[in-house]
C-alpha cells in the first residue's frame, strides 16, 4: 500500500465514532469505521437493536439540548427524522420535572427542547446518516489489534486488524489518521507503550453507581417525564424518560454499590424510597414491557493526554476514551458531538500537529462537565476525592439555588442551561442569578421529598 492514502480509520462505530466520523469526512479522501461488533443492516427504525458494545444501550439516556444542537450541526435534520420515528420531544422546563434536593424546580416555558430517544435509535440514525457518505465505509466484525508505525516511531501509519471468521488473519490497514473511539475500556494507553510513548496519568472518582432500568407502557396522557436526584440524607435517585412505541424508559438506583432488586414487587418497592415519590407513582401502575436489567459503573475516568510532552503525529483519541462521565448526568453524547465540532474547526486549519491542537482543546471542552459531574458526586461523604474550597462553596451555593429554583423559573431555567452544556456554571453566579438566590425567602420542607433512607451497601435499605 501507499505511504500515503489520505485515509482516516476510525476505532469503534458508536457514539463517539460515528460523530468522529462525519466530521471527518469533509477533510480526508476515505474514513474507514472499524467496530468489533456485528451490525444490523435493517433499515430505520427496525434496526434500532441494542448491542453488546453499548452495555448502557437498554438503559436510560439523556441528549442534552446542547448536544441535540451540536448533532443537528452535524447531521441537518436530525431532530425531525427522530419526531418522525415516533420520538417525543419536550421542552426542558415546562414538560419535564427535575427534583433536586426533593423539590421540584419550577415549571415554565425555556425554549430548551430534549428528545425522548432511546440509545439504539439514535445510534441507528446516525449509523445510517454515516454510511450514507459517499467516502465512508463501515467495517464491522472487526478485532483492532493495536497500531503501527514508522520507523522512528514519530507517526502512526495505521491500525492491525483482525476480521472475525475462520481464519482470523491480520491486515493493516494503512491510514493518514487513526481515531481511537473504543470508549471508557480504550487500550489507547497500551498502544501507545508499545509504541515508545508513555501513558497518561489518569483521575478517577470511585462512585460505585448500580442502578436498574425497566421499560413500561406509556399512555397518552401521561406526564413527559422526571428526574430524581439524590440527596446526602438519601443518595438514591432515578429517571423516567418517554421514548419512541409510546413507553418509558426508567432507571433507578445508588450511589457506592446501593442496587435497585430485579423482581417487580422489589423494583417497585425501591422507587418509592427515592428522595420523591414521582417516579413510584408513574410506574406502580403501568404495564411493564421488560424485566429490570442492572448496569454497574464503578468510576468516572479522565484521560491526561493533553499533558502528555510526547505522541505521535497521524493518531487521535476522542470521546469516552477521553473522559468517561457518571452516567446519570448525561453528558457523554453531548461531549462527544462537540468533539466532534471542535475536530471538523481543526481540520479547516489542516493536519498539521492536529494532535497537540484537538487534545488541548477537547480537554477545555471537557473541563466544565468534568467539574460539574465530580462536583455533584462530591456531596456524598463515601466518595472518595479532594474536597477543595470550591467544591465545598459551589455545593453549598447550590443547595441554595435548588430552593430557590423551586418557585422562581429564572434561577430554574439558568440553571438547566449550565447543566445542559449552554452557558458556563460561572452564569450561576452572575449578579442577576446570585440576587434571586440569596434573595429567595427562607427554606422550608421540600414539598416533593419522602422519608430519607439509611442504605446498607449491599444489602438494600431500610426506611428511618
Amino acid at each position: 500500500m501507499s505511504e500515503h492514502t489520505d485515509h482516516a480509520v476510525v476505532v469503534g462505530a458508536s457514539m463517539g465514532g460515528l460523530v468522529a466520523a462525519r466530521a471527518l469526512s469533509e477533510a480526508y479522501a476515505h474514513v474507514t469505521v472499524v467496530e468489533r461488533d456485528p451490525l444490523p443492516d435493517v433499515g430505520l427504525p427496525g434496526g434500532a437493536t441494542a448491542r453488546r458494545g453499548v452495555p448502557q444501550g437498554r438503559h436510560a439516556h439523556g441528549l442534552l439540548a446542547r448536544g441535540r444542537e451540536a448533532l443537528e450541526e452535524l447531521f441537518p435534520g436530525l431532530t425531525d427524522e427522530l419526531i418522525g420515528y415516533g420520538v417525543p420531544p419536550t421542552d426542558l422546563q415546562s414538560g419535564f420535572r427535575w427534583i433536586n434536593g426533593g423539590r421540584l424546580l419550577c415549571q415554565a416555558p425555556s425554549g430548551l427542547t430534549a428528545l425522548g430517544v432511546s440509545r439504539p435509535l439514535l445510534e441507528s440514525a446516525l449509523r445510517a446518516r454515516v454510511r450514507a457518505l459517499p467516502n465512508v465505509t463501515v467495517a464491522d466484525s472487526c478485532d483492532a489489534a493495536g497500531l503501527t508505525a514508522s520507523g522512528d516511531g514519530r507517526r502512526v501509519t495505521g491500525l492491525r486488524v483482525l476480521r472475525r471468521g475462520d481464519s482470523r488473519t491480520e491486515e493493516i490497514v494503512a491510514a493518514d489518521l487513526v481515531v481511537d473511539a473504543t470508549g471508557r475500556g480504550s487500550r489507547g494507553p497500551q498502544w501507545l507503550a508499545a509504541l515508545g510513548y508513555p501513558a497518561p496519568a489518569t483521575e478517577r472518582v470511585e462512585v460505585g453507581l448500580t442502578y436498574a432500568s425497566r421499560s413500561y407502557r406509556r399512555a397518552e396522557d401521561a406526564p413527559q417525564g422526571v428526574a430524581i436526584a439524590g440527596t446526602l440524607a438519601n443518595p438514591r435517585g432515578g429517571v423516567a424518560i418517554p421514548q419512541e412505541g409510546d413507553r418509558w424508559i426508567v432507571s433507578i438506583g445508588g450511589m457506592l454499590g446501593d442496587a435497585a432488586p430485579l423482581d417487580h414487587d422489589g423494583y417497585t418497592a425501591f422507587a418509592s424510597t427515592l428522595p420523591s415519590p414521582a417516579i413510584h407513582e408513574l410506574i406502580r401502575d403501568a404495564e411493564p414491557l421488560s424485566d429490570p436489567l442492572r448496569f454497574r459503573y464503578l468510576a468516572s475516568t479522565r484521560r491526561r493526554y493533553e499533558r502528555l510532552h510526547r505522541f505521535p503525529e497521524g493518531y487521535l483519541v476522542f470521546g469516552d476514551a477521553i473522559s468517561s462521565f457518571n452516567p446519570v448526568y448525561g453528558q457523554g453524547m453531548t461531549v462527544a458531538a462537540l468533539e466532534a465540532l471542535l475536530l471538523r474547526e481543526c481540520l479547516r486549519e489542516g493536519t498539521g500537529g492536529l494532535a497537540g491542537r484537538f487534545l488541548g482543546s477537547a480537554a477545555r471542552i471537557v473541563d466544565i462537565p468534568w467539574d460539574i459531574s465530580v462536583g455533584a458526586d462530591l456531596r456524598f461523604p463515601g466518595v472518595a476525592g479532594r474536597r477543595t474550597a470550591k467544591v465545598r462553596t459551589v455545593n453549598a451555593y447550590l443547595e441554595r439555588l435548588h430552593r430557590a429554583a423551586e418557585h422562581d423559573p429564572v434561577v430554574g431555567r439558568a440553571f438547566l442551561r449550565v447543566v445542559n452544556l449552554l452557558d458556563r456554571p460561572e452564569r450561576l453566579m452572575a449578579p442577576g442569578i446570585a440576587w434571586r438566590v440569596l434573595a429567595a425567602r427562607p427554606s422550608t420542607a421540600p414539598t416533593a421529598a419522602v422519608a430519607p433512607v439509611r442504605v446498607v451497601v449491599g444489602a438494600g435499605a431500610a426506611a428511618d
